[in-house]
């Protein structure tokens, strides 16, 4: 902030996002604490403070209190669904929050989770192609030069990656199976050498590792394994093949699920290339023993990983849905009222800095 005025009205902000107001957008603010409408959703949406050290201050606080060497890196989109076709970077598409294709925007996160605690620590406005391809759209919303060319939900990851990686000690990489379906994703997260479990379809196609090749007969070529879908190939697997494995704590009582894991052979018809990864399968079982869910990982982790590890991940997985409640929530993240590329980021940093001092008082109690 590069004046005094600024630095008050964020002060201000903040503190409006953690109080009980109900929608915590500039206006409610700004009235809560008295002061003129026109100055806060002006410090919000124009004025012109640089965002990024905020965030990058952010996720050294949260690397120095939060940080494990076996800490997880957690990639989520996260839609807000919105209505017209002013606001930054809306389109029809897939809205998480609603289950469903709907108008929206999109913002891809990157969440930390550790045995310490886990939060929120940066996202990036994602802007569909319909939008790149239209300047005068992206020059009317305020989108950086630098911003207006085309990247995938995929780029941002790596983007965000490469931001905050270093700050943030970790020994896994995670995410949903939007991000965890392309191959050549995950060919680009070994070449720099990160450890991932992702979630990945229960169609996913691979080659068991781990049964013998059907013999060959004659001179032909050597045969090979068949290929098989994830889900069909869990079908057949002998109750024996799971292991149980608790993996939450006792304080919301015990959360056992079932676990298994198996060498594979993916990719093979992609531009990515076959590659050996390892099939992870979860499933959980409501009261009745009945399975209620079963999700699907690849990871490039030695099968010889334990299962238990295994489970820890993918559990961290989820958390970064406990991170995105106390966001919108308790914090304002999805209240903003702005239509143009500045105030969105405003906003969400603004935000994630409310749900970060809120993280820390909660964790200063508890002790």
């Amino acid at each position: 902030f590069s004046r005094r005025l600024q630095r008050e009205h964020a002060a201000t902000f903040v503190g409006g996002l953690c109080s009980d107001l109900a929608h915590k957008n500039a206006e409610s603010i700004a009235y809560h604490f008295g002061l003129e409408r026109k100055a806060m959703q002006h410090f919000v949406g124009e004025s012109t403070w640089d965002d990024e050290p905020v965030r990058r201050e952010l996720a050294r606080q949260i690397g120095e209190q939060l940080g494990t060497s076996d800490g997880v890196l957690v990639f989520d989109p996260s839609g807000y669904p919105k209505s017209g076709k002013e606001s930054v970077g809306v389109a029809r598409q897939w809205c998480g929050r609603l289950g469903k294709v709907d108008n929206c925007q999109v913002g891809v996160y990157l969440g930390y989770v550790s045995r310490r605690g886990h939060a929120l620590v940066d996202g990036e406005l994602y802007l569909p192609e319909e939008w790149t391809k239209d300047r005068a759209r992206l020059k009317k919303a305020g989108v950086p030069t630098t911003k207006q060319k085309h990247r995938t939900r995929h780029t941002i990851c790596l983007e965000l990656l490469q931001r905050h990686g270093k700050q943030l000690p970790h020994g896994w990489i995670t995410g949903d199976d939007e991000l965890g379906r392309p191959s050549e994703f995950r060919q680009k997260l070994r070449d720099l050498k990160e450890q991932y479990l992702f979630a990945v379809p229960c169609n996913t196609l691979f080659r068991d590792w781990e049964v013998p090749p059907p013999e060959s007969h004659g001179s032909g070529k050597p045969r090979v394994r068949p290929t098989v879908r994830a889900d069909a190939w869990t079908a057949a697997q002998p109750a024996s093949a799971w292991q149980r494995i608790d993996v939450r704590d006792a304080e919301k009582g015990p959360l056992i699920v079932e676990i298994l894991s198996r060498h594979v052979q993916t990719s093979r018809k992609t531009r990515a290339g076959a590659a050996e990864e390892t099939l992870v399968v979860i499933r959980y079982r409501g009261r009745d023993q009945a399975i209620v869910k079963q999700d699907y990982y690849l990871s490039n982790a030695p099968s010889t990983t334990p299962l238990a590890e295994f489970a820890r991940v993918a559990k961290a997985e989820h958390r970064i849905e406990e991170c995105f409640d106390r966001g919108k929530g308790e914090a304002g993240l999805a209240d903003y009222e702005v239509r143009n590329w500045v105030g969105w980021h405003h906003h969400q940093t603004l935000s994630l800095l409310a749900s970060w001092f809120l993280n820390i008082e909660t964790r200063r109690a508890e002790k």
